[in-house]
């Protein structure tokens, strides 16, 4: 398998996201540029798994700008929801606005899976985890899956300002404050894309 060297593409069209992968891998002497600044398109996120999403990201972009290209795929897993939101975190929190517009609506995702949860009743199992696949594709096909997670239990109501997404609602394990509560800082340290992000660099860099 390659070693990253050289110039990356970030499958990507968010540059908050390219900053913060950008800024990861400058150690490592990788040049990162995303998607969005090649005017690269956006491929369909058919697949059912993290796995498959990230991958079909990846080689679309590896093959579109014929550089090494990363892409990534996340999500909240509910135990007692059978896994989900999982592949579809960002799908729940789809909500159509004036005019026609649509947007996401995080407190109305965070909303959506405790709905489900007080329908199992008291007992139901609160525990989740995050996840996070990073997948590396080359343009002459070959490809590296690196995952990772944190997991943690879901509380209600939400607290906290600091987080986006679902992480009102998330505590990790062997913590008493939210995703949101914590120093960002802190966060990014146990994170369920550090951990995937530490697996990368070990089998890139090591």
């Amino acid at each position: 398998m390659p070693k990253l060297s050289g110039r990356l593409v970030i499958a990507t069209h968010n540059a908050g996201k390219l900053r913060e992968i950008g800024a990861l891998l400058a150690p490592y002497g990788v040049d990162c540029v995303s998607a969005g600044e090649l005017g690269l398109p956006e491929p369909a996120e058919t697949g059912t798994t993290f796995v498959e999403n990230a991958l079909i990201k990846a080689h679309a972009a590896a093959q579109a700008s014929g550089l090494p290209a990363l892409a990534d795929d996340s999500g909240l897993c509910v135990a007692a929801l059978g896994g989900r939101p999982g592949v579809y975190t960002a799908d729940w929190a789809e909500r159509q606005w004036f005019e026609g517009e649509t947007g996401r609506d995080w407190y109305l995702a965070m909303g959506k899976v405790e709905g489900l949860l007080a329908e199992l009743g008291p007992q139901a199992d609160r525990s989740a985890h995050f996840a996070c696949v990073l997948a590396l594709a080359w343009p002459d096909g070959r490809e590296a899956v690196y995952e990772g997670r944190v997991e943690g239990a879901l509380v209600w109501p939400p607290r906290g300002s600091r987080g986006f997404g679902y992480d009102p609602a998330f505590v990790a394990k062997g913590d008493t404050q939210t995703f949101a509560e914590i120093d960002p800082e802190v966060k990014h340290r146990i994170s369920h894309r550090a951990d995937a992000f530490a697996r990368l660099v070990a089998g890139q860099f090591g």
